[in-house]
């Protein structure tokens, strides 16, 4: 069985958005997937209040969180890491510095959505050190710079994963990370650092999308 996990998820907790994270996890739950990170903005305790769902959908979902992460040139998707606790100098700084402090505590750096306009590193990627994966399938981004964002991964010899990217309930699962093992809380960080798994986008292609 694979392990289907949207790992890019946003809720009201992030302040950008008024989405339900329970309406969310139902929603996940009727898509078929096994499990959902939220991933709200800049702050890890921010996604503290999703932990009392995970008694209550135990036998339906695994539910995970880790942090969107603002650095100088783009934003980072970071697990296995309380961002809160890095030295307050990190937030902003250079990515090669939160990868630095990121690996050092044991956690993943994935560049999310890297080749959108505006908020992402570019091109960077190809020279950081200490990246997991890159962000293949973003559901809230053009398929050109998905495509783009494979391309690097693939040149970097790095998987790549896929997430929603979602800012509402109905937005979940758009994109998704397969793994080919059985995900658990407790293996969660390993198997991303393994690399045995997939972006996959389950969205229709617009012909008005760039090639």
């Amino acid at each position: 069985m694979k392990f289907k996990i949207d790992l890019h998820i946003h809720s009201l907790h992030s302040g950008d958005n008024d989405s339900d994270p329970e309406e969310t996890i139902v929603n996940a739950v009727n898509q078929g997937l096994q499990g959902i990170a939220f991933t709200e903005h800049y702050s890890f305790e921010a996604s503290a209040p999703v932990e009392r769902f995970r008694d209550k959908y135990r036998n339906e979902l695994l539910i995970f969180r880790g942090v969107e992460y603002s650095t100088a040139e783009g934003h980072c998707l970071v697990f296995g890491v309380d961002t809160d606790a890095l030295p307050d100098t990190c937030r902003y700084a250079p990515a090669g510095e939160l990868m630095h402090l990121v690996q050092e505590s044991g956690g993943v750096v994935i560049p999310s959505h890297p080749y959108r306009p505006g908020n992402s590193l570019g091109n960077r990627i190809r020279k950081l050190q200490g990246i997991t994966a890159v962000e293949g399938y973003n559901g809230a981004n053009m398929h050109a710079y998905n495509k783009q964002a494979i391309e690097a991964a693939e040149a970097l010899h790095l998987p790549h994963t896929g997430g929603s990217d979602a800012h509402d309930p109905g937005e979940v699962g758009s994109c998704y990370t397969e793994f080919d093992d059985e995900v658990t809380y407790e293996n969660f960080i390993d198997l991303l650092k393994a690399g045995n798994y997939r972006g996959v986008d389950r969205r229709k292609i617009s012909r008005f999308e760039l090639p």
